[in-house]
């Protein structure tokens, strides 16, 4: 399978495996995607720790499920392993503070040629963002 495209904080490639609508990455990239880590206390970031009661459901085959770390985490996910597609919403609180504040938080995407362009390049201006999904 070519590299994954996930865009969390920022967009990157990793390599995954595709399992029944699953995407499973090697658990030392998860720092790298995530920006936690998974340790036997649950998922951590520096001395912070989310527990994870059940570690199970996290891993297959000694690989890491992306969804479901995200889920873990309270990260709204969506995945499509067929397309090789990983979208992480930012964590709840950042979530509430962008709809209390009514401004959209800072992403960069890709136009059409590739070039990336951030949200801030249009401050003060007008713009119409336009999404869609095959699904």
């Amino acid at each position: 399978m070519p590299p994954v495209r996930i865009i969390s904080d920022d967009i990157q490639t990793a390599d995954a495996i595709s399992d029944g609508g699953r995407l499973l990455i090697d658990a030392e990239r998860l720092p790298d995607v995530l920006g936690w880590e998974l340790r036997t206390e649950g998922l951590c970031r520096g001395d912070s720790c989310v527990p994870v009661p059940d570690m199970t459901a996290l891993l297959v085959g000694g690989q890491v499920d992306l969804g479901a770390a995200a889920a873990a985490l309270g990260r709204l996910t969506v995945v499509d392993a067929d397309a090789g597609f990983v979208a992480i919403a930012q964590p709840p609180e950042q979530r509430r503070r962008a709809l209390d504040n009514l401004r959209a938080p800072s992403f960069t995407l890709p136009d059409l040629d590739g070039v990336g362009h951030s949200l801030e390049e249009w401050r003060g201006q007008k713009k119409l963002l336009v999404a869609f999904a095959s699904w």
